[in-house]
């Protein structure tokens, strides 16, 4: 008989499914970015490089903070696995970011060390930092070269409070990244993510989606310095599957790549289905439900417009689409599933597995079914609060139960309807506008690729609607082109007199962060 004082727990930890899927299958590919790939062996050796130099040549104790600044490459899954079983927390920084942006995150979250992909070192090299001791580029030559330090010979070194290969005894409930925000409606916060949460979540993925298992092969393409990104991603390797991560975006070569090689699963934002449907016709026409190996399509970041969707659908066919609503805070919070997604085309679904959803109003009443209340979820993949951002943590957090600020109503059957983002209302002569409603009468104009509405200050009403235009291409310019004017008349047809934009403007493309979502701060500072 077992001696019950003996415990078998395992936490669940972030590196875990690569260690297991190395001892399974060592020879199978895992991973592959451009021309160069890993086999699962390949990868559990480099993950362990990675962790025993973090201990060894740089010091790390278990909670300290390391950057890391690059684009979807071969590397950052093994730094990012690497440093998670060293106990770092990992900040993931935007690839975009200029030089003030990397300095005032890296001085925020107090970064240790920093590893920047080569072709950034001029923003590296341009950034003043308080804290970071350390800077590793990755695909550089020489003794600053990521290859170099990793390989480097080391004695390991014992750490106090280690197990006894030196690894330190890491609790699931620590957090193993901190991602900053999008910054869509203010300064960007740091989001603390435990291994716990994520493993869950990468559960329940699996669960949900179809494409997550040993023999699924899956398509990476938004940036895994975006939360979303990361998860998609890192969920694949955790279970044993195949991923190609791609760095730069190329629509036509996405949509060529699905119908030539099994891919059973992909991510995308709204932004990458835009660019796909803007391509040539005769070249959809072609590839129209070509890929015959999908399972599964999975969009987040933003909600897609309905002409959007409906385009998904019919040029790859129906059985495929999950829109997923979420956020950095509080995980994946609803799926609408590829059956519901034209019966219920406005909705962002039923909750996701082992989550609790709420609409309440101001005063912390749950609204009544059909009303507009601010959407709250409870669940296992919860965020761990903002790093050193105690009074914005209190701000979303009611009871235990977490809000990203957005807007929604639920109908009969339980099936929600994001309305709007709480900060992007607009209140015109004392009334609530919600600029997504607006956004989706003008996609439906075939002349429209993008449209974003914002509020801006105005003397009589308080606010006045804006909307900003991206044309579809062949719009812009000669005998169809289309104006400002007639999109507003355009808007008339389908909208009430107060909720048609008073001004519209037609601009080359919206700002947009690295996980997709419109700027919008960014469109109320230009004049």
């Amino acid at each position: 008989m077992a001696d019950p004082t003996v415990s078998l727990y395992r936490p669940l930890l972030l590196a875990d499914g690569v260690h297991a899927s190395a001892a399974r299958t060592p020879d199978k590919t895992a991973l592959r970015c451009g021309d160069a790939e890993l086999t699962y062996g390949e990868l559990a050796r480099r993950v362990r490089r990675v962790t025993s130099r973090a201990l060894a040549a740089l010091s790390l104790e278990p909670r300290d903070r390391v950057a890391i600044l690059a684009p979807n490459c071969l590397e950052y899954p093994e730094i990012m696995l690497g440093l998670s079983d060293a106990g770092a927390i990992v900040a993931t920084l935007n690839p975009r970011a200029n030089a003030r942006e990397l300095q005032d995150a890296c001085d925020n979250c107090g970064a240790r060390v920093l590893f920047a992909h080569a072709s950034l070192s001029a923003v590296v090299d341009a950034a003043q930092f308080a804290t970071v001791e350390h800077i590793v580029l990755i695909g550089a030559e020489g003794e600053r070269g990521y290859d170099a330090w990793r390989e480097q010979p080391q004695p390991w070194q014992q750490k106090s409070g280690a197990v006894a290969t030196g690894i330190p005894a890491i609790a699931e409930t620590q957090p193993f990244t901190l991602v900053y925000s999008s910054g869509t409606t203010g300064k960007p916060k740091g989001i603390l993510i435990s291994h716990r949460s994520r493993v869950l979540t990468f559960h329940a993925m699996a669960m949900e989606y179809g494409c997550y298992g040993p023999d699924d092969r899956f398509l990476s393409l938004a940036p895994m310095a975006h939360g979303a990104g990361l998860a998609f991603t890192m969920a694949t390797l955790y279970f044993g599957g195949y991923v190609e991560l791609v760095g730069k975006f190329e629509p036509a070569a996405v949509v060529e790549k699905l119908a030539r090689e099994p891919f059973t699963g992909i991510f995308m934002v709204p932004t990458h289905f835009q660019a796909i449907f803007a391509l040539p016709v005769d070249f959809l026409t072609r590839h129209r439900r070509s890929a015959t190996t999908l399972r599964a399509i999975i969009s987040n970041a933003a909600a897609l417009p309905e002409a959007l969707k409906e385009k998904i659908v019919d040029f790859w066919g129906e059985g495929l689409l999950h829109e997923t609503y979420g956020s950095t805070e509080a995980g994946i919070v609803t799926n609408i599933r590829p059956a519901d997604q034209l019966r219920k085309i406005q909705s962002v679904g039923r909750p996701f597995a082992a989550t609790l959803v709420r609409l309440l109003d101001d005063d912390g009443n749950d609204v009544p079914v059909g009303e507009i209340g601010e959407l709250y979820s409870r669940s296992s993949f919860l965020f761990d609060g903002y790093w050193n951002n105690p009074q914005d943590t209190a701000a979303c957090v009611r009871d235990g139960w977490v809000t990203a600020g957005d807007l929604a109503r639920c109908d009969a059957d339980g099936y929600y309807y994001i309305v709007d983002r709480k900060k992007d209302m607009v209140i015109s002569g004392g009334i609530n506008i919600f600029p997504r409603e607006i956004e989706e009468v003008l996609h439906r104009h075939p002349a429209v690729q993008e449209a974003a509405v914002i509020g801006v200050p105005d003397e009589h009403w308080g606010e006045r609607l804006r909307a900003f235009v991206v044309l579809a291409p062949g719009h812009s310019s000669g005998a169809v082109a289309i104006s400002e004017a007639h999109l507003i008349e355009y808007c008339k047809q389908s909208l009430s007199g107060y909720k048609v934009p008073r001004e519209l403007r037609l601009i080359a493309a919206l700002p947009r962060n690295v996980g997709g979502k419109v700027l919008k701060k960014e469109l109320r500072a230009l004049v």
